[in-house]
């Protein structure tokens, strides 16, 4: 008898612990001076995207996250509206507010003050722990994003995500209903657009 192939759960999980553990490894061998300096390239790669929004959204890195701050602030500097996300309750999708992470929010991620306006923005810069060629996403697991970016995708925003090199991957990622996929991934080395068929013809 030939064995049931996995469940798709089951080949996200490993390949999220797979990923998480490459990128842990590369950061471990940059220093200071070169992590800073490949994430200056990445602002490059996406100068011309966020020179063309009118709000962008961004996140504060955690840990071996490639940080986009310096992109959202070149693009402040443009005349864009930078927002970040923010939680008032865990359990419920979180807001893009306009503004500087100021306060502690949920997760240990810090975010703008629940005074900051909300926004919907036309750019988003999404992170992620590993990317296919199709722009399916592997992220943390727990959903957070897709609820979130589903309505602002079908609103005609455009989905970035950001990574390292290394965090563009050539096989594909099981792609679960609710997944939202991304219209292409920038890092260091460059911007690739993908050719992501819309959301109702997935």
């Amino acid at each position: 008898m030939v064995p049931s192939p996995p469940f798709p759960i089951v080949v996200k999980d490993k390949l999220r612990r797979a990923a998480l553990d490459a990128r842990k490894a590369f950061v471990r061998t940059l220093d200071d001076a070169t992590r800073n300096q490949l994430e200056h390239q990445l602002a490059e790669r996406l100068t011309a995207l966020c020179a063309g929004a009118s709000v962008v959204g961004g996140y504060v890195p955690l840990g071996s996250e490639i940080s986009p701050l310096l992109a959202l602030e070149e693009a402040r500097a443009v005349g864009a509206i930078v927002a970040l996300p923010a939680f008032s309750n865990p359990a419920k999708p979180f807001r893009f507010l306009a503004g500087d992470a100021a306060t502690g929010g949920p997760f240990g991620i810090l975010q703008p003050k629940a005074s900051a306006p909300p926004v919907e923005p036309d750019l988003i810069l999404v992170p992620l722990i590993a990317v296919d060629g199709r722009g399916t996403r592997l992220g943390r697991g727990k959903g957070h994003y897709d609820r979130v970016l589903a309505p602002l995708r079908r609103k005609g925003a455009r989905l970035i995500g950001v990574g390292w090199a290394l965090q563009r991957i050539c096989d594909d990622i099981p792609a679960d209903p609710w997944d939202v996929p991304l219209d292409g991934f920038a890092s260091p080395d460059g911007l690739e657009l993908f050719d992501v068929p819309t959301r109702e013809s997935r």
